[in-house]
């Protein structure tokens, strides 16, 4: 038996046209088509689906329970890109021990982790 590979993630919305116009203008998909429903973003082989849903509220009430995070070749060029669309900033850029890490806020409260691992860092992972 193979394992599974986690290859989407279902992200939830009272106002899904928003949402994807924010994720598309900051991070840039590869690729932003629309499969039924659906309104889906192509970051490498992972899926970011948003759809609609009732049982959810206008805000996130707890972000911090799933975070998502884009690792990234050049985060300060990620930053850069993001600050031009005007993303809120829970933490702005740092430096973590050669590793760079900053966490926007999305238009629902959901935190959005830009990544750059040093070669360190991956290494020993």
């Amino acid at each position: 038996m193979t394992s599974p590979i986690l290859g989407s993630l279902l992200l939830a919305s009272t106002d899904p046209e928003r949402l994807r116009t924010w994720y598309a203008a900051a991070l840039d998909p590869s690729e932003n088509t629309d499969v039924n429903a659906y309104r889906v973003l192509k970051f490498g082989d992972f899926h970011l689906l948003i759809d609609t849903r009732e049982d959810v509220s206008d805000k996130n009430p707890e972000p911090g329970r799933v975070i998502l995070n884009f690792d990234v070749a050049d985060a300060r060029a990620i930053v850069a890109r993001m600050e031009s669309v005007g993303v809120t900033w829970l933490a702005e850029l740092e430096d973590r021990d050669g590793s760079l890490f900053a966490t926007a806020i999305d238009p629902d409260g959901n935190y959005v982790q830009i990544i750059q691992l040093s070669e360190a860092h991956r290494a020993a992972m």
